[in-house]
């Protein structure tokens, strides 16, 4: 969700279907979910890119949550959420968790549900619209919810939907024009979605310190829709062990598709393999420690070339 203004509008969603993106790789497969109301076209370049690095890659549609799907409360989102990784750790050895945006916060809490996920990637994590481009009524969504309006109003994306590259910008501008939706996301998002989403947040942000699995951290310093606080809040509470953070200072809200969007993906990519290397040093001889951590030297220093 980039900026919102308020409009008069039809309860109806924005007439589109959400496409379920799947390739098979190798046994460590990474389960993506997208935005609030939201489809897998926003995670595209992420996903591909990670096919590309050999991992299975599952970006699913999820009932009431994804565009399309109608409208269900966030505890169906999170049980749905669960199924598809129930489906996905059946038959793979290992199962990692992505989310964007609201998205994760819906792997926060999917995480605490299924804690034996090899590990957790967060872009653009959102506990609170709280960025500078959100507008001033953002406090009344909780009670307008609870009066007609709810049946009434919408809120419709506006710029800088969420990108910073002025082209995609005004790209996404035309898409949302002719067809109500765009590689970023919805136009408009109604308020029962958003309501739900607010409960998802504060329910997520009481899971965070048991969480203990291997997290990544991915974020705008300018995110326009949620601040600094809301990764902050993660990594100063989560239990994890091996924690990264990475702050990005040419994107805004929508990392997967802005002007970083090849460093989220390089940077992702290599902090799952990592993962498999630290989880399975666990178990093995010391000699494959040192492995380990030689391989995570090697990992900074060509980074710090790049």
């Amino acid at each position: 969700m980039a900026t919102l203004e308020m409009e008069l509008a039809a309860t109806e969603a924005p007439a589109v279907q959400s496409t379920r993106f799947f390739c098979e790789g190798d046994g460590h497969a990474v389960l993506m979910l997208h935005g609030l109301s939201s489809s897998p076209i926003e995670l595209r370049y992420l996903a591909r890119y990670l096919q590309g690095e050999g991992f299975t890659v599952c970006a699913p549609v999820i009932d009431g949550y994804s565009a399309g799907t109608g409208q269900l409360p966030m505890e169906q989102w999170v049980e749905n959420a669960v199924r598809e990784f129930d489906a996905l750790a059946a038959r793979y050895e290992r199962v990692s968790i992505c989310g964007l945006s609201i998205g994760g916060a819906l792997a926060l809490r999917l995480i605490r549900e299924r804690p034996a996920a090899q590990s957790l990637v967060l872009l653009s994590l959102t506990l609170a619209y709280d960025g500078w481009a959100i507008p001033w009524y953002r406090f009344l969504l909780d009670w307008a919810y609870f009066t007609p309006l709810r049946h009434r109003y919408r809120y419709r994306e506006a710029e800088p939907f969420g990108v910073r590259n002025e082209a995609l910008r005004k790209k996404i501008a035309r898409a949302m024009q002719r067809s109500d939706f765009s590689e970023v996301g919805p136009s408009t998002i109604a308020l029962p979605a958003l309501h739900q989403a607010l409960r998802l947040a504060r329910a997520a942000r009481k899971d965070v310190p048991a969480i203990e699995n291997d997290t990544l951290v991915i974020h705008a310093i300018d995110d326009e829709t949620s601040s600094p606080r809301n990764p902050r809040h993660v990594i100063d509470r989560i239990g994890s062990n091996f924690l990264r953070t990475l702050w990005l200072d040419d994107s805004y809200h929508m990392i997967t598709s802005d002007n970083e969007r090849e460093i989220v993906a390089r940077e992702t990519a290599l902090f799952l393999r990592e993962s498999e290397v630290a989880r399975s040093a666990k178990d093995a001889p010391v000699v494959s420690k040192a492995l380990a951590r030689r391989l995570r030297q090697l990992a900074a220093v060509g980074r710090k070339n790049t």
